[in-house]
């Protein structure tokens, strides 16, 4: 008989339950995902300037993908270059100059969406 190569696996993300796909094997990378998104996704929530789930979730998109490629940045600076790869600090040691195009990301997702808070 075959074994399953998926299987499905409950989360919460900012209070609301996900039944996601996941690889037989793969539930702890799974799980340390979701818990960087619910993470990311409750920060900015409870910073009070984004109140939509769906801009929450761009927002936390966003800021994760940056992450991820200042990561790889650093990881490919430090593998050709023999240096160090810098740490990425927490939301309250950011760079102001990082923190400012967030902001103006925000405005601008903001001017984009509309009152009706619709992507497309």
């Amino acid at each position: 008989m075959n074994k399953p190569t998926s299987k499905q696996v409950e989360v919460q993300i900012m209070g609301q339950s996900y039944l996601l796909a996941c690889p037989v094997g793969g539930e702890s990378a799974l799980l340390d995902a979701v818990e960087r998104v619910d993470t990311a996704m409750c920060r900015i929530r409870d910073a009070g300037k984004v109140k939509a789930r769906d801009r929450i979730a761009v927002l936390a998109s966003l800021n994760l993908a940056f992450e991820l490629s200042q990561r790889e940045a650093d990881s490919f600076q430090a593998s050709s270059f023999g240096g160090e790869a810098s740490q990425l600090g927490d939301a309250e040691d950011t760079d102001p100059a990082v923190q400012a195009r967030v902001d103006e990301l925000i405005r601008r997702l903001d001017g984009t969406l509309g009152l009706d808070g619709q992507l497309l």
